[in-house]
């Protein structure tokens, strides 16, 4: 049985509105909300199954204030303080800096990771034993992110270059990371996995809370200060939320402090997946029924292929019947009605784009 990490607490950023798998999430109801692979619970309620052995109830889920309640149905379990809802939107590092705030008033020698909402892993052993080491590496004074083995030259993924070994007992994987670099084009992608040198930054963070708010500290002190004024007077978070900057955690804090040779990375292969479309739900999704060739991740009985690949969700109502088309998408809801192929998955968000510059916000 896995035992728990004393002082360490998990924080769990609940954000972003997974437009590239629209129509099944929407603003009301976002991918971390949702059950997409068939488990029988959403991918927020496996993210919590993962981290519980490792924290008990140290944990806090920073979501929007439209989404709290939900969260708070979904895990029923947290306390009432463990569910922070944020105002308005300001990206990832107001988020995890004001978590790091609270974390930081009731145990400043607390650390904390950061885990997003809405991924998978399939190999909670590895993910354990990775975290471990990680928080070794923190209390050194670390900044430390997971590197995950990549599994093909990916070009929706960050990359972590990855240096030397740090040589500290007890997190042997630890390296030093010599830079962030964002998403490549498909050759620069393929160079990067021949190099063995990179891995996939799945934006999973450990860190002392302090230190964090240290870090973040050197090029936004005012957003510092407000944090920790919140996490003193609660009451104030809607009187000064909105004069945080917007600005996501690897652009305010992990990629100057790789630059300053602050920031670790513990290598590992998890069986990761950030769940971010069509074609990596059909990945994920094996165990749902379904006609043959065809991944079926609502209304089973409604679907009927003749000689078709591809995925569904029938949750319309109607039958949905594919005949003779390869790799096809259809996702069939009340309201809106999706067709593409997995080739073109990546390109849903463009519908999401257009549909707001439209106005039909009903259906976003």
């Amino acid at each position: 049985m896995t035992s728990t990490i004393p002082g360490f607490w998990a924080v769990i950023p609940a954000g972003g509105s997974g437009t590239r798998l629209w129509p099944l999430s929407r603003r009301a109801a976002p991918k971390f909300l949702l059950d997409l692979t068939g488990s029988g619970q959403s991918l927020l309620q496996t993210t919590w199954s993962r981290l519980a052995p490792l924290v008990d109830d140290r944990v806090i889920v920073v979501a929007g204030s439209s989404h709290a309640d939900a969260v708070r149905r979904q895990l029923p379990m947290l306390a009432a303080e463990s569910v922070v809802a944020e105002p308005t939107p300001r990206d990832s590092m107001p988020a995890i800096g004001l978590a790091a705030a609270l974390i930081e008033r009731r145990d400043p020698d607390a650390l904390l990771g950061s885990f997003a909402a809405d991924h998978l892993i399939e190999d909670e052993p590895a993910f354990h034993a990775a975290i471990r080491e990680a928080v070794v590496l923190a209390r050194a004074g670390e900044l430390v992110t997971i590197g995950i083995e990549p599994t093909g030259p990916a070009t929706g993924f960050g990359y972590i270059r990855q240096g030397a070994p740090l040589g500290i007992a007890e997190a042997e994987r630890g390296r030093r990371v010599e830079e962030f670099v964002e998403k490549p084009d498909l050759e620069t992608a393929k160079r990067y996995l021949a190099s063995g040198e990179y891995r996939w930054n799945a934006g999973m963070f450990v860190v002392q809370a302090t230190t964090l708010l240290e870090l973040l500290a050197l090029r936004h002190p005012d957003m510092v200060s407000v944090l920790r004024m919140i996490a003193a007077q609660p009451d104030r978070l809607y009187e000064l939320w909105p004069s945080l900057t917007a600005i996501a955690i690897d652009h305010a804090v992990a990629e100057p402090a790789a630059a300053a040779r602050r920031v670790a990375v513990v290598p590992a292969d998890l069986g990761w997946d950030d769940v971010g479309d069509f074609q990596s739900v059909a990945g994920l999704s094996d165990g749902h029924g379904g006609p043959t060739g065809i991944v079926a991740l609502s209304g089973v009985d409604d679907v009927v292929s003749v000689d078709s690949t591809g995925v569904v969700s029938a949750g319309s109502g109607r039958l949905v019947a594919l005949v003779g088309v390869e790799d096809i998408v259809v996702i069939d809801t009340a309201d809106a009605l999706l067709v593409t192929t997995r080739d073109h998955c990546q390109d849903v968000k463009k519908v999401v784009t257009t549909l707001a510059e439209q106005g039909r916000t009903e259906l976003l």
